[in-house]
């Protein structure tokens, strides 16, 4: 039997997603959970895996089981052996066919950034900061001209897997709320460091330190030495993959509704 599981967690005490030697990744505290509660080895495969310090909303996994038991029972009983900052949100059977990574249609993320004089002590991990004041009409002017299918190897981290640079990036939506701004970043796939690396880029055109042409030539490019620092992991959230909606899968969890400016509904 395949299940499908919703995985919430915040990445701030994890070494990322993907198993490691030492067992401190979310993948790892999972799999411990699951094999716990099954009394047998389980193994989990992710819709996108995420980096150090970013946290999960709606992280999508499959696995292959001959335990039988209710829905409700995968979810209440994983979560006792789950440390306090991961959760599991909801279980569902799939078909055979069903694969989290490549069934995904697109993924989506957030980043959460507070603009303020100082740092932040309250919204340590959760959100990330500038100092420095940020202006919309450039935000979005700069956002624009990343959207659409592009080589992405100016925002491609020296590490990235990833076959090809080339991805679809389909959405940059930029929003403020009092002293917070989102950005909501959707595309077919990503790369390694992308969302934070086009973060970096955003924020030095959003405060004045670079122009819109700027952005385009590194853009143009290919070269990521071009493109601004890595920003930081603190307020990057994985909202979670796209799939067909035949499948009926749960596109959003109980704890997607508290960041900034989400009223909970699916864009």
């Amino acid at each position: 039997m395949r299940l499908a599981l919703g995985v919430t967690y915040r990445g701030s005490g994890y070494r990322g997603w993907q198993s490691q030697p030492g067992g401190q990744t979310v993948q790892d505290q999972l799999e411990s959970a699951l094999s716990q509660f099954a009394a047998a080895p389980i193994h989990v495969v992710c819709a996108g895996r995420t980096d150090a310090g970013v946290h999960g909303l709606n992280q999508v996994v499959h696995l292959d089981t001959d335990l039988h038991r209710e829905c409700y029972s995968w979810v209440r009983g994983t979560n006792t052996f789950l440390p306090p900052d991961i959760a599991v949100q909801w279980c569902q059977p799939v078909p055979d066919r069903f694969h989290a990574r490549n069934l995904a249609r697109g993924r989506r993320y957030a980043y959460i950034l507070l603009e303020a004089p100082v740092r932040p002590a309250i919204e340590q991990a959760a959100a990330g900061w500038t100092f420095r004041p940020l202006d919309g009409q450039r935000l979005r002017e700069a956002a624009q001209c990343l959207i659409g299918e592009h080589d992405f190897s100016a925002f491609r981290s020296s590490h990235c897997q990833a076959l090809s640079p080339v991805k679809e990036l389909r959405r940059i939506g930029v929003s403020r709320h009092g002293v917070y701004w989102r950005f909501d970043f959707e595309a077919s796939a990503f790369l390694h460091h992308m969302v934070r690396n086009v973060m970096g880029c955003l924020l030095m055109v959003g405060s004045g330190v670079r122009d819109v042409a700027w952005l385009q030539q590194v853009l143009a490019s290919r070269n990521r030495s071009l493109a601004a620092p890595t920003f930081s992991p603190d307020g990057l959230y994985f909202l979670g993959p796209i799939y067909d909606a035949d499948l009926g899968l749960p596109q959003r969890t109980a704890a997607f509704g508290w960041l900034p400016g989400d009223t909970g509904v699916q864009e």
